[in-house]
């Protein structure tokens, strides 16, 4: 009988042993698998264009970007405190988290270019993560606008503010961002981009095609440095035309500090650019760094979270 509890004890402490080995290789397999890279981005913006993060589910942000008047220049200097005196384009929004992947957006825009009093809708959804193990090497986000502007019709019959049609009033963007994390100090986006205005000024292009490339390099625990530039490929036909009207374009090109500070990310830069939504700053950059004709921006992000179980108790 002693004989016979024995080997039952045996038995169990081994079977108990076994169990414990395979619970430690289970959790042991779900904390060293395919593992998401977190924190490519701080934002879902960097200066201009947009990172390939997304608000989290329930999550409301509300932002802020302001490009003030060019710094040097015919416009700028000491008479405007180096373009202090002036902006050229302003953005409010409000974006939400439908999901953890997916994030739309609704905002106003000044507007700066040929078309100003802009609203626009926004959606973007994140559909690759990068790992930690480099089993997927990088994360791919799709964002997509559309506009509308509501400013009084032109009557110069050749320009874009022109509206015949309500629908000329509106434009499009679509735009893949793909995005590495390098270590904890770099990341890199690649974007390429599709812009289409349904109503353009006489010989522009309703379709342009553009790359973007942008990147964060980090300096310390909330600040890091960011950068931006896209380069447009309009026709020749068409730069030919406006450059016989003294009109020239210039790739948009920004640069700044990104500061975290708890629940906001604030942003300070410099670009070339006088517009804030990809539908104007791609196709309508018409100033030059090399002339003074850049300006001091910034953008504010404030996140509060919606909806979740510790908003509803008393």
């Amino acid at each position: 009988m002693r004989l016979l509890c024995v080997l039952l004890m045996c038995c169990s402490l081994s079977m108990t042993s076994r169990a414990q080995d395979d619970l430690s290789n289970m959790f042991k397999d779900s904390t060293t698998g395919h593992q998401p890279v977190t924190g490519t981005f701080k934002s879902t913006r960097i200066i201009m264009g947009h990172s390939n993060e997304t608000l989290k589910k329930h999550e409301l942000d509300f932002r802020v970007a302001h490009r003030f008047g060019d710094a040097g220049g015919e416009f700028g200097g000491g008479k405007t405190a180096f373009g202090l005196d002036n902006s050229s384009d302003i953005r409010i929004a409000f974006e939400y988290g439908i999901s953890d992947n997916l994030m739309v957006g609704i905002s106003r825009a000044k507007g700066s270019g040929d078309l100003t009093q802009i609203f626009e809708g926004l959606a973007k959804y994140r559909i690759l993560k990068q790992t930690t193990d480099d089993h997927m090497p990088f994360s791919l986000s799709v964002f997509g606008n559309v506009t509308v502007s509501s400013m009084t019709s032109s009557d110069d019959l050749t320009a874009a503010s022109h509206f015949d049609e309500f629908t000329d009033r509106m434009t499009y963007v679509g735009q893949a961002i793909i995005a590495r994390k390098f270590g904890n100090w770099l990341s890199l986006t690649l974007s390429p981009t599709y812009v289409h205005r349904n109503r353009v000024g006489y010989m522009d292009m309703n379709n342009m095609f553009a790359l973007g490339g942008s990147g964060r390099i980090k300096l310390s625990k909330r600040l890091a440095f960011i950068a931006e530039y896209y380069v447009p490929f309009r026709d020749q036909t068409s730069k030919d035309y406006y450059k016989s009207l003294g009109v020239k374009f210039f790739n948009p090109l920004g640069a700044g500090l990104e500061i975290e500070t708890g629940g906001h990310v604030f942003s300070v830069n410099f670009t070339n650019s006088t517009a804030i939504l990809e539908n104007q700053f791609i196709p309508e950059t018409r100033s030059s760094w090399l002339q003074g004709q850049f300006r001091w921006g910034f953008n504010i992000s404030r996140r509060f979270s919606l909806f979740g179980k510790k908003d509803w108790k008393k």
